[in-house]
């Protein structure tokens, strides 16, 4: 019982030390592919985004400290659910949003997910 305690915690902290895995395990997605979608669709032209090259755009609000925020858009509690839908349909949670529907696929959307998850 004790051993098994002991793995438990040590998986624990190093998921914790580890934020990519935190996210992944989260979201289900990947945050490298996430960050390679994120540059694809262009998000930075809008947001600033830490670790995104060019990702410096003032339209919409910078993403530093997404995964630790309330709501994802400011109409919904921040799930990765909620996070995912928000970046594949945003006028069908917020129909006055700036932010367009880019097309973002389900599995681009995840992985978009699985690297803001990275930025607490």
């Amino acid at each position: 019982m004790r051993a098994s305690l002991s793995i438990l915690l040590a998986a624990f902290l190093v998921s914790c030390a580890n934020p990519q895995h935190t996210a992944s395990v989260t979201t289900g997605g990947n945050a490298q592919r996430g960050k390679a979608a994120i540059a694809r669709y262009g998000c930075g032209s809008c947001h600033q985004i830490p670790g995104i090259s060019g990702a410096v755009g003032l339209a919409g609000p910078p993403l530093s400290g997404i995964a630790s925020r309330f709501y994802v858009a400011g109409v919904m509690p921040n799930t990765p659910e909620n996070m995912i839908r928000w970046i594949e349909h945003p006028k069908e949670v917020d129909e006055k949003t700036l932010m367009p529907d880019l097309g973002v696929t389900p599995e681009d959307a995840t992985d978009i997910a699985g690297y803001l998850y990275t930025l607490k």
